[in-house]
């Protein structure tokens, strides 16, 4: 389970949240989850079943928010952290910071972030035809950038992590 979160912007709302679209299947990916990590950890499993949703209302930013704006999407970034019982971990910011988080969540410690990368290039190796569409570069050039510390993962290197 990630115990951080990347934010992409919210917007307060006072509606309340079976008014959002795609609430039932929300609710019922809960209930699955919930039952998934029950077999895994009872511990996570009671937290999670327990939990009120909490609404989110994706928006893109058109433009650079201010310092102060970003200061209060962080803010609101830690508070939905603490509803979950979840704390923002900061790991450091070299290029090889999606793999550390990876380590982080897999063994507890950003340390393994090497072996993280390493295995990640071997399953877009392995499983060309399931990323190769998502690259916007010749694929053997993308692999190769990807296998070097420093290089910056992204939503191809995190969905390989995840079928990994």
């Amino acid at each position: 389970m990630w115990n951080g979160a990347h934010h992409m912007g919210e917007s307060s709302t006072s509606s309340s949240w079976s008014s959002h679209p795609g609430t039932e299947d929300d609710q019922m990916i809960a209930v699955v989850l919930s039952e998934e990590y029950s077999k895994l950890d009872g511990d996570v499993a009671r937290r999670l079943s327990g939990l009120a949703p909490v609404p989110h209302v994706p928006q893109v930013n058109s433009y650079i928010p201010s310092i102060s704006n970003a200061s209060l999407d962080h803010q609101r970034l830690l508070e939905r952290l603490q509803v979950y019982g979840l704390c923002e971990v900061k790991v450091t910011g070299d290029g090889n910071c999606q793999f550390r988080a990876l380590s982080d969540q897999m063994y507890r410690t950003p340390e393994y972030h090497k072996h993280i990368r390493k295995d990640i290039v071997k399953q877009l190796k392995d499983n060309r035809n399931l990323y190769e569409g998502y690259v916007p570069m010749k694929y053997k050039r993308y692999c190769k950038k990807m296998a070097k510390s420093g290089e910056w993962g992204d939503h191809v290197t995190l969905q390989a992590a995840s079928d990994k």
